[in-house]
C-alpha cells in the first residue's frame, strides 16, 4: 500500500551553462519541464475514496465540490483520499448533508475536479462509468436504458460493476473527444432487476443523476453569496 502524503513540490536544479550552448539546450529543457508539469495535471483524476466510521465508499470531486452518497455514514468525520500525478493525498474533514441522499465535505486544498452535466440523456446514449479499487481506477462503457416502471436514470450493467457493492458511488460521465474531457452525469446508486414482457429478467444500474446534483450547485452558490472577503496587508 502506498504511503499517503500531502501534495509535494519538486525542485529541479539546472546545470550551469555558458557560451553558445546555453540557448539551444536551455530552451528544450524548459519546454520539457513545462510539459512535465502539464502532464502531472493531466494524470490527476476526480475519483475519491471516502472513509467514514462506517466503512469505505467512493465519491467524485467536481467544480462545485465533493459529492458522495453517504452510504457508510451521513454525519461525522471523514477521510478523503484524492489521487494526484505524484500520488495520493489524505484530507480530514466533516460530512455535510445536501439532501436527497447526497453528501459533501469541504477540504482545504484544491482537488482534481470535473464539470457537471445537466442535459437530458436519451435511450441508447453512451456513458462511461469510472470506479476505484485501491490506488487504481477502472472504467467501463454503458448505455442509457428506460423503463416506464422506473423513474430516474437507468444504465446497462457492465461486468465490472456487477455484484460489486464496493463500487456503489462510482462516477457516471459523458466524454468528449479527449480522454481528459469528462463531465459528471451522476453516481451509481445501486441496481434493479426487471422482468420483460416475455418473462425474462435483466439487471440494470440505477444512477443518482442531474435531478439530484443541482443540490451541490445550489449549496456552492449559497456559500459564495455569503462569503466575506478579508483584507490582509501581506496579500497583494
Amino acid at each position: 500500500m502506498n504511503a499517503l502524503h500531502p501534495g509535494r513540490t519538486r525542485f529541479v536544479l539546472l546545470p550551469t551553462l555558458q557560451g553558445p550552448l546555453l540557448g539551444p539546450l536551455l530552451g528544450p529543457l524548459l519546454v520539457a519541464l513545462l510539459g512535465a508539469c502539464q502532464g502531472t495535471r493531466n494524470l490527476q483524476d476526480p475519483m475519491l475514496t471516502i472513509r467514514t466510521e462506517g466503512g469505505r465508499e467512493l465519491g467524485v470531486s467536481t467544480d462545485y465540490g465533493v459529492v458522495f452518497l453517504g452510504r457508510t455514514a451521513g454525519a461525522g468525520d471523514v477521510d478523503i483520499t484524492a489521487w494526484f500525478g505524484d500520488g495520493p493525498s489524505l484530507e480530514k474533514t466533516t460530512i455535510e448533508p445536501l439532501g436527497g441522499g447526497l453528501y459533501t465535505a469541504e477540504v482545504e486544498i484544491r482537488l482534481p475536479a470535473v464539470p457537471l452535466f445537466f442535459e437530458r440523456l436519451k435511450r441508447g446514449d453512451s456513458v462511461q462509468i469510472v470506479g476505484r479499487r485501491g490506488g487504481e481506477t477502472w472504467q467501463a462503457e454503458a448505455s442509457v436504458r428506460t423503463d416506464r416502471r422506473v423513474e430516474g436514470l437507468l444504465l446497462s450493467m457492465p461486468d465490472d460493476v456487477k455484484d460489486s457493492a464496493d463500487q456503489i458511488g462510482a462516477g457516471v460521465f459523458v466524454t468528449g473527444r479527449s480522454k481528459w474531457d469528462k463531465r459528471l452525469v451522476g453516481l451509481v446508486s445501486g441496481s434493479v432487476e426487471l422482468t420483460d414482457e416475455r418473462g425474462g429478467r435483466r439487471e440494470y444500474l440505477t444512477v443518482m443523476g442531474p435531478d439530484s446534483l443541482w443540490r451541490l450547485v445550489a449549496r456552492r452558490k449559497e456559500i459564495e453569496r455569503k462569503r466575506r472577503w478579508v483584507y490582509r496587508e501581506d496579500v497583494l
